[in-house]
């Protein structure tokens, strides 16, 4: 069966609603951080998939994406607390002598003191009357959900026409070229393409019924390179957060943990500008696109294989039910 733009629309903003459910109470119990992880992931996808099926979609004006952005953004503050509480527990303060940790002392408190604030914002947002609104006014669109005349359109027909507005944008981006990220300049460029890719990996992601091979791979591609970009910015937010709280520069009061931040970051870039040079290159987007024009008009010509059986099918059994009738 050809699935239609409504079909998967509706099974993806079931899903994503409902793991907005899902996640709710475990979010304000706060006794596991991948609760919130899983609920900000659920979140951004359906802010992803309300953009890329716009054109289909007849939303009240209280159903616009632009609503869940202030709750987006209280869930990202916790989130990127949480990670970088994690990295230093996990990795970076087991490696550390006794006198560079006392001196962590008080940033560890302080992070704590902002983790707990940043729960308490997200606490008032989710339960806050705008929020609750808008998921109870989805979910009774969901019940009788209202498009436009685009909904029975095959899938297959949609995708090259308006999924893939990001190709040439994200391949062209100039970010690809970079070969530091020192200065704050190039800090926001690589932040703005890593922001493009995980649009794009969502967006394939939504039309995963109709990828070929290539084209799942290039989604686990886009994964990992989302995957590093992130693990950069982490280590950056990181490093200056910590040195932020100093009397003195990083280096001088905490050596060996600014030397394991410094050499976490080497390793990082290095697996991204591999990367990057493989994939930084017009080529690659244009081999991406001609994939999914492959696997639109493999699509298409199983539809009209199928449609054609239904009319043959049809023909032989009006024969059979009236012999000898007039052709």
């Amino acid at each position: 069966m050809l699935l239609s733009n409504g079909d998967v629309v509706i099974h993806l903003l079931e899903r994503q609603v409902r793991a907005l459910v899902q996640w709710h109470g475990p979010v304000l119990a706060n006794r596991d951080p991948e609760a919130l992880h899983q609920m900000r992931v659920a979140m951004r996808r359906l802010q992803v998939t309300l953009q890329q099926f716009a054109p289909l979609l007849q939303l009240p004006p209280q159903l616009e994406r632009r609503r869940l952005a202030k709750t987006a953004r209280r869930l990202g503050l916790a989130r990127d607390l949480d990670v970088l509480n994690s990295r230093l527990h996990e990795q970076l303060l087991p490696q550390l002598p006794p006198q560079e940790l006392a001196l962590l002392k008080p940033v560890l408190k302080q992070l704590r003191r902002e983790r707990l604030q940043a729960h308490g914002q997200v606490v008032e947002q989710l339960n806050g009357g705008a929020y609750l609104g808008w998921l109870a006014q989805m979910q009774r669109w969901l019940r009788k959900p209202a498009f436009t005349p685009l909904p029975q359109q095959p899938l297959a027909d949609a995708l090259v026409q308006w999924q893939l507005g990001w190709m040439a944008e994200l391949y062209l981006h100039p970010a690809w070229g970079l070969d530091r990220w020192t200065k704050d300049s190039q800090r926001e460029q690589l932040h703005d393409l890593r922001k493009q890719i995980k649009l794009a990996r969502y967006q394939l992601d939504n039309c995963k019924p109709l990828l070929g091979r290539r084209c799942r791979r290039q989604l686990g591609q886009f994964k990992q390179m989302q995957e590093l970009l992130g693990e950069l910015n982490d280590l950056q937010v990181l490093q200056r957060a910590i040195a932020d709280q100093l009397h003195g520069s990083l280096a001088a009061d905490l050596p060996r943990l600014d030397g394991l931040l410094q050499q976490q970051q080497a390793q990082c870039w290095q697996a991204w500008r591999l990367l990057a040079v493989s994939q930084g290159r017009l080529a690659t987007g244009q081999q991406l696109l001609g994939a999914l024009r492959h696997n639109r008009r493999q699509a298409l010509l199983q539809r009209r294989a199928r449609l054609m059986c239904s009319a043959l099918q049809r023909a032989v059994f009006c024969d059979w039910r009236a012999p000898g009738s007039a052709r």
